[in-house]
């Protein structure tokens, strides 16, 4: 390695300034995406643990200290995806924050509870590629390229993803709309 010279950093050091800024700025969102994908806030914290050890090991592996967020979000996104795979037994119930907001009619928080466990369940029963593309594309408002960068995935095969995965979601919530409106 490199010592400093005057006020020039070795890259080292700018790779570890960039990834620790960004956790600073951005760890609690980087839970909050694995509990979504996850569904499970013990195991988002253990993802998330996981990740940072990764990052920090493999902090050579940050080409560009600019694209930080996004070097960081494809480790986080794989180590979700680890923990799926090793899952034996997946939630039913997740929780999404302000999904099941109060409404002016009892009848009509219940049916939102229970639009939301219904989309909850379909969002948990893709498989964990779907599952992130899903994440990342609509609770992290972020486009298909970006997505592509992040979980190492061309761009067509992220689309390709989307793609099935809403069908499988509109029908799941096309099921449950129909038998809400079917009268008991």
């Amino acid at each position: 390695m490199a010592i400093r010279e005057g006020t020039r950093e070795r890259p080292v050091d700018a790779r570890r300034d960039a990834l620790i800024g960004h956790l600073g700025r951005s760890l609690d969102r980087a839970y909050a995406l694995a509990a979504v994908i996850l569904g499970d806030r013990a195991d988002a914290e253990e993802a998330t643990h996981d990740a940072v050890c990764t990052a920090w090991r493999g902090i050579d592996g940050l080409r560009e200290p600019e694209r930080v967020e996004a070097w960081f979000t494809r480790i986080l996104v794989n180590a979700c995806r680890d923990r799926l795979r090793r899952r034996k037994v997946r939630p039913i119930r997740v929780e999404l924050d302000g999904a099941t907001a109060a409404a002016s009619a009892v009848d009509d928080a219940f049916e939102r509870i229970d639009a939301t466990d219904e989309l909850a369940r379909a969002l948990l029963a893709l498989s964990p590629q779907h599952r992130a593309v899903v994440v990342l594309r609509y609770w992290d408002d972020l486009p298909v390229d970006e997505i592509a960068i992040r979980t190492g995935e061309r761009a067509g095969t992220v689309k390709s993803r989307l793609h099935y995965a809403l069908n499988s979601l509109r029908a799941v919530w096309d099921r449950a709309d129909a038998e809400r409106r079917t009268p008991r």
